[in-house]
């Protein structure tokens, strides 16, 4: 493969000024850099990519091996392998002999949030860079060692070669001459066809180390004089200490020390009782035997049905408009003779992620050290800092592996609390959270209540829409009100508003609440995109036509609210992909099949599922997922993305719910927040990725989760002729 690209509508470049220089290390690696700003299709994210240390991407060592440094989360996702296998491809590295490790906390990463299915979209470009940029400065370096033209060099494998003569040189011989190679003023990326690694099926890095029980998580995280501890929260939020009696719980052997914390509000850290020991087996045995007298807080009196009962009286009013109106669907509404009207709703969820929350802190003066398995660092090292009262540049932030995160692990509480605790006792302090903490001070997926109405006009199409939502709000949570509370995290995704109405709004109303809420998995799609589709669905019986045909009538121009990148073309493409793979209308004798779509991180998906129902009891045969998402990097990994979306939308559409009563989140552990079992999973989960000429990859890892639940619950309505507008979805209610 020449070192020499021509540039073409496929190739980006990287100018010599973007790049930042080069050093060596200790053993006579090199490392190199590239400021992470890519091409026109990157230039949003170049002011927050500014100057790169040289050392913080590659290293090349002498026996070849390149370690490549992520500066993203890695929580079973993939990351590690997909970003890698950018810069491994544009280098041309010999991807059995390189490794990955997760950055620290560097401010000069610019931002390391591993959130909102952005990781491969933002980095696509930048990381592409970096590995063209050093396959040059190789390829450079060998022409002068082998005294060619660079003209006449190829690479691959990890080493340049010169075919007229038949040498070969490695990379890890040209390392050290690297320091002298000036970088290229400008570098072309490799086209699409001349890609070896990336598009190509690989095994993720992570895996090997991961079955062989070798992998290190937040838990697994050891530091000298560490000690262990397990902390009595209130189960009532917004509660605080009154008194306590440690008396027995001092008696354990292994038990060092009892304290009361003070908590972090600021952080969502709430105040409790610390149990210290020299082992995890004391510390929660101590705090077993701890009791606590609570002093009520100001949401002693929520529940689960004061939400409810809100949030309907709250619908049948009018709210703040999200989205901006369009015609007048109050008069058409108002003027009709028919009105097809349907409410939805969905609980407050918990993440309920494999590894519950943990952080190891060592607080020393000034200084703080945080081994956290978080998916920003950024908050975590923020918060800290702010909590500890110490500079930001004190605050170093390990990220571990991460047993799954979905949103939780934004948070920086468990943070917070580990250096708290750390700087109390003065000594490094791993806290450790049990599956109880963990459902019980989540930051939830907030409830939702939608009230939808429309008018169809005499070809069955709507002619108006009017939806209303009630939800409690995430930019609200803690007590935190902005200017305007409601945030953009609360506004309804475009997949609600993506079909051609005339006339529609869309208003919302505050739930007050003091359950915290934060992001969960697709965020607030997981209810809007369910009411929307389901909502579909019914009109598209009531006009007694096809769902899919229906969908693809009114998909035909981008609504004004969901932002120019939307194409309707796409979308009906990813609805017809399903379609096709799944065999729709041919359903299997005693089988039904229910579809959905959504526009998510720029991202298109449709899902179909294919279900049966007997004597009450649901079976879930099939899911079909069709997306489009740009270039897919690695599409074993992406497969492993939509199959996990899968599951986890199919457990919370099917089993789900925390509620509440007297302010306090009545689950606890999985018999009574019971998660989707493997005896449950569908036998086939198909996943088909629609081939897309997008200049670069958009979201992924959120995309299979809005449509789940609507597919699902049409699916049923189709095999029962009633309809579930409730999650989690109830078949004994049907009867």
């Amino acid at each position: 493969m020449s070192s020499k690209r021509q540039a073409g509508h496929e190739t980006g470049a990287i100018s010599r000024r973007q790049f930042i220089a080069i050093s060596t290390i200790a053993g006579g690696g090199v490392l190199l850099a590239v400021s992470p700003i890519g091409r026109r299709a990157a230039r949003l994210f170049a002011r927050r990519f500014a100057t790169v240390d040289p050392s913080l991407y590659v290293a090349i060592h002498p026996d070849d091996s390149v370690v490549v440094t992520i500066p993203k989360s890695e929580m079973g996702q993939g990351v590690r392998t997909s970003l890698a296998m950018l810069v491994a491809d544009e280098m041309d590295a010999d991807w059995t002999k390189v490794r990955v490790e997760t950055a620290p906390f560097d401010p000069r990463y610019a931002n390391q949030a591993t959130s909102g299915s952005t990781s491969v979209a933002e980095r696509f470009l930048p990381l592409l860079g970096i590995g063209a940029t050093t396959r040059s400065m190789l390829v450079a370096a060998a022409a002068v060692q082998l005294g060619v033209p660079a003209g006449e060099l190829h690479t691959e494998a990890s080493s340049v070669r010169h075919a007229k003569s038949g040498r070969t040189v490695g990379y890890g011989a040209l390392a050290p001459h690297l320091v002298g190679v000036r970088p290229p003023r400008n570098v072309a990326l490799k086209t699409r066809r001349e890609w070896r690694l990336v598009g190509t099926e690989v095994g993720g890095k992570d895996v090997p180390a991961i079955v062989r029980g070798t992998a290190e998580y937040g838990l697994d995280v050891r530091v000298p004089g560490m000690r262990f501890a397990s902390i009595e929260r209130p189960r009532e939020f917004g509660a605080s200490v009154r008194s306590f009696d440690a008396s027995a719980t001092r008696g354990v052997p292994g038990v060092s020390q009892v304290i009361q914390t003070t908590g972090d509000a600021a952080a969502g850290v709430a105040p409790g009782v610390a149990v210290i020991a020299g082992n995890t087996w004391a510390a929660l045995e101590g705090r077993r035997l701890l009791r606590v007298e609570w002093t009520p807080g100001a949401h002693a009196t929520e529940s689960t049905e004061s939400y409810r009962a809100f949030m309907r009286d709250a619908t049948a009013r009018t709210g703040t408009e999200l989205v901006n109106r369009v015609g007048d669907p109050d008069g058409v509404i108002a003027r009709a003779t028919s009105v097809i009207h349907a409410d939805y709703e969905v609980p407050f969820i918990a993440h309920a992620t494999m590894e519950p929350m943990n952080c190891t802190a060592s607080v020393r003066g000034n200084t703080a050290e945080l081994w956290s398995p978080t998916q920003v660092p950024d908050i975590s090292a923020r918060e800290t800092a702010r909590a500890l009262g110490i500079p930001l540049a004190n605050v170093k932030i390990h990220v571990p592996l991460i047993g799954g995160g979905f949103g939780r692990r934004i948070n920086g509480d468990y943070s917070v609390e580990a250096a708290l605790l750390s700087k109390q006792i003065g000594a490094p302090v791993q806290v450790v959270w049990t599956r109880e903490d963990d459902v019980r001070h989540d930051f939830y997926r907030p409830c939702a209540f939608h009230r939808l109405e429309a008018v169809l006009d005499a070809n069955g199409l709507p002619t108006a829409w009017r939806q209303r939502l009630c939800s409690a709000a995430i930019a609200a949570t803690g007590g935190r009100h902005p200017a305007n509370p409601l945030g953009p995290g609360e506004s309804p995704d475009p997949g609600s508003v993506l079909y051609r109405v005339p006339n529609r709004s869309t208003e919302y109303t505050l739930l007050a609440s003091g359950l915290p809420r934060g992001a969960w998995r697709s965020v607030r799609s997981t209810h809007t995109v369910f009411a929307s589709e389901s909502f579909m669905d019914e009109l598209a019986a009531a006009a007694n036509r096809d769902p899919l045909e229906y969908r693809l009538a009114l998909i035909d121009r981008p609504p004004a609210d969901a932002g120019s990148s939307f194409n309707p073309e796409r979308l009906k493409a990813v609805l017809r992909l399903a379609a096709e793979k799944a065999g729709w209308g041919k359903a299997p004798a005693g089988r039904a099949q229910g579809l959905a779509c959504s526009f998510e991180r720029e991202s298109y998906g449709a899902e179909i599922v294919e279900v049966s129902v007997e004597r009450g009891a649901l079976r879930v045969h099939r899911v079909i997922v069709a997306a489009d998402c740009g270039p897919v990097v690695n599409p074993n990994g992406a497969r492993a993305q939509m199959e996990g979306g899968v599951m986890q939308a199919l457990s919370a559409a099917l089993k789900e719910r925390i509620t509440v009563a007297a302010g306090q989140v009545q689950q606890g552990n999985f018999d009574d927040y019971p998660v989707l079992r493997i005896a449950e999973a569908p036998p086939a989960v198909e996943v088909h990725f629609l081939v897309s000429d997008a200049a670069r990859p958009t979201g992924l890892g959120e995309l299979p989760v809005p449509p789940l639940a609507p597919a699902l619950a049409n699916a049923i309505a189709k095999a029962t002729g009633k309809r579930l507008r409730s999650l989690p979805l109830d078949l004994g209610s049907l009867a």
